[in-house]
């Protein structure tokens, strides 16, 4: 064969082999870059304040409080910690809230973990500021409905929380609006979410996600798109899209009297979003599946949808399967809470407050001791002084009691009025139990 026909057949030749490497390589998801995703999502080592408002021990204690203080509430049994359950990721576990007027309010209650680092707050980003954001539940008269010269005024008459207030602000030592908001913005700028098994990956443990969970890591940031507008390692771009929800609500587009940005809302990060459902600014998708399901078939088509939203979601049964393990891994084993907020104390029976009480401890996923005695009168303390997230209940003679979700420091204390064999248990680790005996008094 002459040299220019062996050229030409060379030619051709490679042409095909290429060729037949870019099919196959299009029938196959690219392989994860590890690397470069363990830069993209690694943590930073701490959270920044602002000039204005700098974060001091005495600031956030005072700010923890005043999340707590039922004083902001026009009513006088309404804090922030109301919506904002810890529980929850800060959220409150219904699609809407019921506001004052026996509706549901027009949003979802946002979570509020890793705020230090947002851009801007609520759904619709129109508080630039954790501080501004801060002020405007208040008084709203659908949310918490109070007066806010009203609150200061019940604050500044009790001398605990004037104390409170000066040691936060050595340099303005008086109960002021300004002095509330900061409080309010230090202390949630401490919630951090903690590290999950995801950042134990980043950091460099190959075994902390199973394959299923790497194989959803893959279609996260690859062919399912989401890594578009989830990304960095709180999973948001701070960004304002609109997804395509069958809902009214023109969102952002308002706010800036921009319509492009009509039904635009804020990305979500997707940290401890577990315990946060349901998902979406109206609470409309109760699980990750609902939303998976949402990008691939239900979105409605307009012309305001993002760009960054992907058009067409082609994922089987098991791929999906696969990106919600993975975003499973975004959040704690249990629902975590932050040391600076005040332990809560649960309560139950007239003679809980008697003397003496006795006091059980739940370390390490076990009541200690394991039975007790005690007599009519007396009551019981069960002390979480565990890492993990328990739960009491109590069934015996006249009695039947479930508590709340019992965090690491919080305790339940119990009044026994009738003899009896009553049985403890945790709801959430069943294997937990402890007998209790209860004396006729003598």
């Amino acid at each position: 064969m002459p040299r220019e026909g062996l050229a030409k057949a060379g030619r051709v030749l490679a042409s095909l082999v290429l060729a037949a490497l870019v099919g196959g390589a299009a029938d196959k998801p690219a392989p994860l870059d590890v690397e470069h995703w363990r830069t993209v999502f690694a943590r930073p080592d701490h959270a920044p304040t602002p000039a204005d408002n700098p974060a001091t021990p005495d600031k956030v204690a005072l700010g923890a409080k005043l999340f707590e203080d039922t004083r902001l509430s026009g009513s006088g049994d309404m804090a922030c910690a109301t919506c904002h359950q810890a529980d929850l990721s800060f959220s409150d576990g219904v699609d809407r809230h019921v506001g004052h007027d026996g509706q549901p309010l027009d949003r979802r209650t946002p979570p509020l973990w890793n705020l230090a680092w947002g851009l801007s707050f609520f759904w619709d980003g129109r508080a630039p500021s954790l501080e501004a954001q801060a002020m405007v539940p208040i008084e709203n008269e659908r949310e918490m409905a109070g007066n806010l010269q009203t609150a200061l005024r019940a604050l500044s008459t009790d001398a605990q929380m004037r104390k409170a207030f000066a040691d936060a602000f050595p340099d303005d030592p008086v109960v002021t609006q300004a002095n509330l908001a900061k409080a309010l913005a230090a202390f949630q700028r401490t919630l951090v979410s903690p590290e999950s098994r995801f950042d134990r990956w980043v950091k460099g443990d190959d075994k902390a996600l199973e394959p299923d969970e790497l194989a959803g890591l893959s279609l996260f940031v690859g062919k399912a798109g989401c890594v578009a507008c989830h990304q960095g390692w709180r999973f948001t771009d701070e960004a304002f899209h609109d997804i395509g929800l069958p809902s009214q609500d023109k969102g952002r587009g308002p706010v800036l009297g921009v319509s492009a940005v009509d039904h635009a809302f804020k990305t979500p990060s997707l940290r401890e979003r577990v315990w946060s459902a349901p998902y979406m600014h109206d609470g409309s998708l109760d699980t990750f599946d609902d939303v998976v399901d949402h990008y691939a078939k239900r979105v409605v088509q307009r012309p305001t949808l993002s760009a960054d939203l992907p058009r067409k979601l082609d994922l089987d049964d098991k791929e999906r399967s696969q990106l919600v393990a993975f975003l499973n891994t975004l959040s704690s084993d249990d629902p975590p809470r932050p040391a600076n907020l005040p332990a809560k104390t649960m309560v139950l029976g007239t003679n809980a407050q008697a003397i003496p009480v006795s006091t059980v401890s739940q370390k390490d996923r076990r009541f200690t001791p394991g039975a007790i005695i005690l007599k009519v009168g007396e009551a019981l303390r069960i002390l979480n002084d565990d890492t993990r997230v328990h739960n009491v209940r109590i069934d015996g003679p006249g009695k039947s009691f479930n508590s709340d979700a019992q965090n690491p420091g919080d305790t339940v204390t119990v009044g026994f009025d009738q003899p009896g064999h009553y049985d403890v248990i945790c709801g959430i680790h069943p294997e937990m139990r402890l007998s209790v005996e209860i004396a006729q008094a003598r």
